[in-house]
């Protein structure tokens, strides 16, 4: 159904042949007055609006296109695909050329005035026009980086749900026999030692020399019972990152220094480290302010990412471990001079059982990520190909506590 007309632009139409100067003058008032009312409207809505004519050269946009875009008023004229080349143009043209009521839809990101995900809704100016061109394209930009944002986090509780219900099904069924198995491998131990202890003292030394076949056996054992223990230690590994995950223990807040924690997790690894030929690089910030934070979950934030950065040294490298503090809390970086994780993995490295290791459970950032977060902080990632990635999270001053309605009422009357 075509848009209604103007009853205004209908009557001016229908004899502005027969209009005076000063009935012109009102005329034209009066457009000013309309086109005032649109602009100011148009500026007042957060949806961006921008109109580029048959050739796709801007001729208007509003304010929220310079928030969401960052347009300036001198970029009238230009092309859309040279001020916003995420724009399929082609597209948009093709879809015009059909003429008629056709409204086009696109989704892309935006990483420039900041980053943002945006849906563009393109319309022709003249819908009525069934062939040929209409005079030019209405594009509007909608912000959905909340929306998003929110069905990422509704996604990650899912995946959270199921990832307890599997894990916990997990530890039930394998934890019992995993320890059984284990207490036996170590009983068949102490018993091959005591075999190992008896067969040396009742044999001479011509007899020991003709029972190197069975003093072979016994090493091979040895190997097997070492194999097997140390399979069995993955597995209890695998199963405590399943219950850290779906088990969030609450938080013990202390006021303590990061740098305390750095030191006294690299004591932890320092054994795995000088195994490795790794060398560590130290920038602690002098006379660091204390925060409050959980000693032992922070801790097994930096475990997990220097693991992470170990592993991904695999010829030799410089792990450096790096605080300080800035206008809304204290941070910690973990940077490594590995291969660096690709682009297109970046996305996906905070997800559940996603792990570019070969024996990795894909649990261990997922869990950082969830510890960070519950301390009110948050983490980024940098990571270039071939020259290495850092981990940085930051925690806020102090324990973020929800404020309650009095507290709201009160600051309302100060």
């Amino acid at each position: 159904m075509p848009a209604p007309k103007s009853s205004f632009l209908d009557k001016v139409l229908g004899r502005i042949g027969r209009l005076d100067a000063e009935g012109l003058q009102t005329v034209v008032q009066r457009l000013a007055r309309e086109r005032s009312f649109l602009e100011t409207l148009f500026n007042t809505i957060e949806d961006g609006v921008l109109v580029v004519d048959e050739q796709g050269h801007v001729i208007y946009f509003n304010q929220a296109v310079t928030r969401l875009i960052g347009l300036q008023p001198s970029v009238e004229g230009q092309h859309i695909t040279t001020l916003l080349p995420e724009a399929d143009w082609e597209k948009i043209s093709r879809a015009d050329d059909t003429g008629g009521e056709r409204i086009t839809r696109h989704e892309f990101e935006v990483h420039y005035p900041r980053p943002r995900f945006l849906r563009l809704y393109a319309a022709p100016l003249d819908p009525e026009s069934l062939r040929g061109r209409s005079s030019g394209v209405a594009l509007i930009l909608h912000d959905a980086t909340e929306a998003r944002q929110k069905t990422f986090e509704a996604i990650e509780s899912e995946r959270v749900q199921a990832l307890t219900l599997l894990a916990a099904s997990v530890a039930h069924e394998i934890g019992n026999p995993l320890n059984a198995l284990h207490i036996h491998l170590q009983l068949m131990e102490r018993e091959l030692k005591k075999m190992k202890v008896g067969q040396a003292s009742s044999l001479s030394r011509k007899d020991r020399q003709d029972a190197c076949p069975t003093t072979e056996s016994f090493r091979r054992l040895e190997q097997f019972l070492d194999v097997a223990k140390g399979e069995i230690n993955r597995l209890d590994y695998i199963i405590t990152q399943f219950l850290q995950a779906i088990r969030p223990v609450p938080l013990q807040l202390k006021v303590t220094s990061l740098n305390a924690v750095v030191e006294k997790t690299l004591e932890l690894l320092r054994p795995e480290l000088d195994n490795r030929g790794l060398t560590v690089k130290l920038k602690l910030a002098r006379q660091l302010t204390a925060t409050p934070i959980d000693p032992i979950q922070m801790q097994q934030v930096l475990v997990n990412l220097v693991k992470n950065a170990i592993h991904a040294m695999t010829k030799g490298g410089t792990l450096t471990l790096q605080t300080g503090e800035g206008a809304d809390g204290v941070w910690m970086s973990v940077e490594d001079t590995g291969g660096g994780i690709p682009q297109e993995q970046i996305n996906r490295i905070f997800e559940p059982f996603f792990t570019t290791k070969k024996t990795g459970t894909g649990l261990g950032l997922m869990i950082v990520q969830r510890i960070v977060r519950t301390h009110g902080g948050r983490i980024e990632l940098e990571s270039h190909v071939g020259r290495g990635t850092t981990f940085r999270f930051w925690l806020p001053w102090h324990e973020r506590k929800p404020r309650l309605l009095e507290e709201k009422t009160a600051d309302a009357h100060h």
